[in-house]
């Protein structure tokens, strides 16, 4: 068994308090239920930068608001912590939907002793690079 990782925020987190005021995007709407809704100049520049125009326009105009509490709430690691498994971490070096260093080494330097595994990319690399991201997650997981 292998604990996989591709940049991604620690719910609870300082980093995650952080994310929520600067990730560019509006908040939902309907206020009983924060949500972040990211503009299309958000989406295009700094999460699928690395695709085709149109290709990046698809995908954006399905997202739906995400729901900002779960990168909010705190999480109790103790048991993450505590698991004998190999860990690895996939770093989009060309991930800007956070400020450099934010992904790697600030959220890959939480999970302790721990494979760093690097590619070109940005944060939507599974729809950008899939190929490549296959291949690094099967990078990531061999020794």
């Amino acid at each position: 068994m292998c604990l996989r990782f591709v940049a991604r925020c620690v719910s609870g987190s300082p980093e995650a308090e952080e994310w929520q005021s600067s990730c560019g995007g509006g908040f939902g709407r309907n206020s009983a239920i924060p949500s972040l809704l990211l503009s299309w100049e958000t989406w295009r520049d700094n999460f699928m930068q690395d695709a085709v125009e149109e290709h990046a326009w698809l995908t954006w105009e399905q997202l739906t608001p995400e729901p900002a509490q779960v990168n909010l709430d705190p999480l109790d690691l103790k048991r993450f912590y505590a698991l004998a498994i190999p860990k690895s971490y996939i770093y989009c070096r060309q991930d800007r939907a956070m400020p450099p260093g934010y992904f790697h080494p600030g959220m890959s330097s939480r999970l302790g002793a721990c494979k760093v595994v690097e590619m070109d990319g940005s944060h939507e690399v599974m729809f950008t690079r899939p190929a490549e991201l296959a291949d690094k997650i099967i990078e990531a997981t061999s020794d």
